[in-house]
């Protein structure tokens, strides 16, 4: 009587979880998304078939020889536990690539468990195989060369460890299969753009990857003459212009050197010695204020003695009174010191000067006594005498 209490309780007790675990329906359409050696096992969730905002999954792995060990067939690993997740990464879940594995996965939440929905997984059969890592072309003797580097796996070692690929070039509508990671593409044309694509390819099961980017890619060969002869006239062409460029810009650049430096146009020698500090010297002396004095230019008209004197023009600036002092003085100063020359005044010239000014000043309005007047006719006729022959001889000092 008390066993069959027991084993009523315990029947009720497993109904009960039973029923609890029925309210709870399991995730639909469990499958793998795998790439060579990533693995993330998927599955649906309705969302309205549980009352209940907060459920999550558990997902877990068994290699399938240990199902037949009854020791070892509960050696269940998890991989994501209470994740709110619809899938789960096995990446990392250390998968053997050519093992047999169970993968499996519930929904659970704070009152309620589903069920296991279980699946078989062999990654050498289920895997997907990616495109070659790498594709290089390049042109080769008028031909083109094709080297292709093999699929990764997840810790970027070769797929070929795994299982031997081969791989397909299609090229201008034209399938090859090779075995082989360098290739030489035959029959080409030369100066001719060529694209080529290249997927991998597992013929034990009946894979092949998608196929990689495309790369074009021109082949070579020789040169026909009248294309030689074209670039030789162009470079030709280009070669001279660029010299005569090059010719024009040094002619200017040295003419310009030469017309600041050295101009064509010269001073007057004697305005050369005139601004030089000595008459051996090149360079120019700067003008100060002591030495600047006020230069008076008259306009005077040399006639031979037997010209009508009403026809001498002559326009005669007086200086100030303080400059004609000083001029006085400086004269008797001179004459005080050095002796004083005297000059002979009966050339014929010097007569024609003097009556010429008389008439001169009579048109003016003033007499010839006009003491002004003289002394500024003396003056002129003193500058004159530099430019008249004349024989000087010493005399007797006086002041």
């Amino acid at each position: 009587m008390y066993r069959r209490k027991h084993v009523l309780v315990f029947t009720l007790l497993v109904c009960w979880g039973i029923t609890s675990m029925a309210n709870l329906p399991r995730p639909r359409n469990v499958r793998p998304q795998t790439l060579n050696t990533d693995y993330i096992l998927k599955w649906d969730w309705d969302q309205t078939a549980s009352s209940e905002s907060s459920t999550t999954f558990t997902a877990q792995s068994l290699a399938k020889y240990k199902v037949k060990n009854a020791k070892r067939k509960n050696d269940w690993k998890t991989v994501c536990e209470c994740t709110s997740e619809h899938h789960c990464d096995f990446t990392g879940a250390e998968l053997y690539y050519l093992g047999m594995w169970l993968l499996r996965v519930r929904a659970q939440n704070e009152s309620h468990v589903s069920s296991w929905v279980q699946i078989e997984f062999c990654p050498d059969r289920d895997a997907a195989i990616g495109p070659p890592s790498a594709v290089e072309v390049k042109p080769v003797k008028g031909m083109l060369e094709v080297a292709i580097s093999d699929p990764l796996t997840s810790e970027n070692t070769s797929m070929k460890d795994w299982h031997l690929s081969s791989h397909s070039i299609l090229q201008k509508k034209k399938q090859l299969v090779i075995t082989t990671n360098l290739v030489t593409l035959p029959d080409l044309e030369t100066w001719t753009v060529y694209c080529v694509r290249v997927q991998s390819r597992y013929d034990f099961y009946n894979k092949s990857s998608t196929f990689s980017p495309i790369h074009c890619e021109q082949t070579e060969g020789q040169m026909p003459y009248w294309q030689i002869f074209l670039y030789f006239l162009l470079s030709l062409a280009v070669s001279f212009l660029l010299v005569l460029g090059l010719s024009f810009c040094f002619f200017k650049s040295f003419k310009a050197i030469k017309n600041t430096f050295y101009p064509s146009i010269q001073l007057p020698t004697h305005i050369q010695e005139y601004l030089c500090d000595s008459p051996g010297s090149d360079m120019p002396h700067l003008l100060t204020t002591e030495s600047e004095v006020e230069i008076c230019c008259d306009r005077l008209d040399i006639l031979a003695a037997d010209t009508v004197a009403t026809d001498v023009v002559m326009e005669i600036h007086n200086p100030p009174q303080d400059s004609e002092q000083d001029g006085r003085n400086h004269i008797r100063h001179s004459s005080g010191d050095s002796g004083v020359y005297s000059t002979e005044e009966g050339t014929g010239a010097s007569q024609a000067l003097k009556e010429g000014e008389k008439v001169k000043l009579e048109k003016m309005g003033k007499q010839p006594g006009d003491e002004r007047a003289l002394s500024c006719s003396a003056a002129a006729l003193s500058a004159l005498s530099h430019l008249l022959p004349v024989v000087r001889k010493p005399t007797a000092s006086h002041c």
